[in-house]
């Protein structure tokens, strides 16, 4: 018997994800909408939800070529959505390092007003 594990999972343990578009389809109105009052994450809205909404368009994404570690983006890669992830960390580390100032080719830190001299 060979106890090695590849890791992978076959088709029929993977949960389903996403939308049951033909079971949508069957389901009448008052069926949906009975699901959306058994739903415990819906939240209804009301005008005063709305009244200071914004609409906020996603960032325009590029397309780049990166050399990364392999095991790197093995690692990332075992995740759905790892692009989105890898996207989000790079953005978490640029709000962090937003206070640098680049001087040329050096990155420097402004010094705090109660240490200058």
């Amino acid at each position: 018997m060979n106890d090695d594990t590849t890791g992978k999972t076959s088709k029929a343990s993977k949960a389903k994800r996403g939308t049951d578009w033909r079971k949508l389809r069957r389901m009448s109105d008052a069926e949906i909408h009975a699901g959306i009052e058994a739903d415990p994450d819906a939240h209804p809205t009301d005008d005063d939800f709305w009244q200071d909404a914004q609409v906020v368009l996603p960032h325009r994404k590029e397309v780049v070529t990166m050399r990364l570690d392999a095991d790197l983006l093995a690692w990332f890669r075992q995740q759905r959505g790892y692009q989105t992830r890898i996207n989000a960390i790079l953005r978490s580390y640029m709000k962090a390092h937003a206070s640098e100032v680049r001087v040329g080719s050096a990155i420097t830190r402004p010094i705090p007003p109660q240490n200058r001299t």
